[in-house]
């Protein structure tokens, strides 16, 4: 199938090297266009008793969070049309993308194992709401 705007679903971890180029592997054939979409860190999970500190860690986390992004783009040997960071549920995030971005593939990854994780991954509540194709790229051991 032939897909012309593709979303990539990405996490601040090494894995998504390899997402990204199996996104670029479906891309290239067709000069598809290649978005990428991640989710910001909330400094609020990692601890309760640091509020008057949480700004500068969500600061802290936001740059991080772009000069993975930035360092991934520069490796692609691809382009890559836009580079999003979203807070909140990343389901809701990808289907507005879909829509008004013409998104018409979804790539993502998923590394639960266990029977358990995989009936509460995010991806599954990606699959659920996507009107477009999803593709789940089985990610670690």
């Amino acid at each position: 199938m032939q897909y012309a705007h593709l979303l990539v679903a990405v996490a601040v971890t090494p894995e998504s090297r390899r997402l990204l180029a199996k996104a670029i592997d479906i891309a290239r054939p067709f000069n598809a266009r290649i978005s990428l979409i991640t989710l910001a860190s909330d400094p609020e999970l990692y601890n309760q008793l640091a509020a008057p500190m949480m700004e500068n860690v969500r600061e802290v986390l936001q740059e991080e969070t772009q000069q993975f992004l930035d360092q991934l783009i520069s490796e692609a040997g691809y382009p890559i049309e836009k580079a999003l960071i979203a807070s909140g549920t990343l389901s809701e995030h990808i289907l507005h993308i879909c829509r008004t971005q013409g998104i018409d593939l979804v790539v993502c990854g998923n590394h639960n194992q266990t029977f358990l994780a995989r009936a509460a991954c995010a991806a599954k509540s990606i699959v659920h709401a996507s009107e477009v194709d999803v593709l789940l790229v089985p990610l670690g051991a």
